[in-house]
């Protein structure tokens, strides 16, 4: 055990209704679409607190202010438990459809008990669709499956997904590029025997650096054949290291042993999706390590735990 780490179990008593509601939670499967019965779960919960808790037209768990988990059971904020994260994010799209803007917003993911996340990287999503009469293999002209390669290919190269010779391809690069994945290709003869038919589905990740829809206009200026649908947009975001949210993570973490560590994921957040459409200070914190999510060693540290309960604590009680 580390200095720092022991200064930390020092610091923090263990929180056993905190690891009571964890196991519960981590024991009950919640898939996404598939997140009923961890939800109710959530309730149970909270209504054993004495909490007023409802859910909503999307299954989201909503506890408004004075009702709230665990730490939050404590202090008394607003708490949500969103539905759809891993996919669609329609739980948090909801939210900030259905409610005014809170005066602040601590998003939970796992960031390390010493870590608070302010950056994450944007989403566009898109299919490219392209259909070409049929004709013999011999023939110099371009089919559909040659014009759905011939643009994802001057797509990567616009935006030049390759680092420099030299460059760590670390997270911290990484974050200020865009950078492009398919995700399915499909081609072949029509149905009806008298076409070539091809569909591309990308994603392209946007840094900070740009917008979703700069990003649209860039890779439809490469096509030469073919149109894309664009399905998704989720706008980047980072928040400032000044917040009233960061300073109190910040302050909470260091009196609990811990020395903050300022982190910017290469990934998409529900935070994006509140960060444009609400205009207040918001950070993500939870315990935990990302880079094991949905592997099978993930874990969580139960000392993580406690200190990651304590901080959100702290910081529910600052701001308030």
């Amino acid at each position: 055990m580390t200095d720092a780490a022991a200064t930390a179990d020092d610091a923090v008593p263990p929180d056993d209704e905190a690891r009571e509601l964890l196991e519960t939670l981590v024991s009950t499967p919640s898939p996404t679409p598939e997140e009923d019965d961890c939800a109710e779960a959530l309730v149970a919960f909270l209504e054993s607190h004495g909490r007023e808790v409802s859910r909503d037209e999307v299954g989201n768990v909503r506890a408004p202010a004075d009702e709230l988990a665990v730490a939050a059971v404590r202090t008394g904020v607003s708490f949500v438990g969103v539905v759809g994260e891993e996919t669609d994010s329609r739980g948090a799209r909801h939210l900030v459809a259905d409610r005014e803007p809170p005066d602040a917003v601590v998003n939970g993911e796992p960031s390390g008990w010493d870590g608070l996340t302010l950056g994450y990287r944007g989403l566009v999503s898109g299919t490219y669709i392209a259909t070409s009469e049929l004709g013999h293999t011999s023939r110099p002209e371009n089919n559909a499956i040659q014009d759905a390669v011939a643009w994802w290919s001057a797509v990567e190269e616009r935006f030049d997904t390759n680092t420099d010779a030299g460059d760590e391809d670390d997270d911290a690069s990484v974050f200020e590029r865009v950078t492009t994945t398919p995700v399915a290709v499909e081609g072949g003869v029509g149905e009806e025997g008298l076409t070539v038919e091809a569909t591309l589905k990308a994603q392209l990740r946007v840094p900070p650096s740009y917008s979703t829809a700069e990003i649209r206009e860039l890779a439809d200026a490469e096509l030469a054949a073919g149109t894309v649908r664009w399905t998704d947009a989720v706008e980047p975001t980072m928040q400032s290291t000044r917040t009233p949210v960061a300073r109190a993570l910040r302050a909470a973490i260091r009196e609990r042993g811990g020395e903050p560590r300022l982190l910017r994921k290469t990934g998409t957040a529900d935070m994006n999706v509140y960060a444009d459409a609400w205009d207040c200070p918001m950070a993500t914190y939870g315990p935990g390590d990302s880079a094991l999510d949905h592997a099978p060693d993930e874990r969580l540290p139960l000392r993580a735990l406690d200190r990651s309960a304590a901080v959100l604590e702290a910081v529910a009680a600052r701001l308030k």
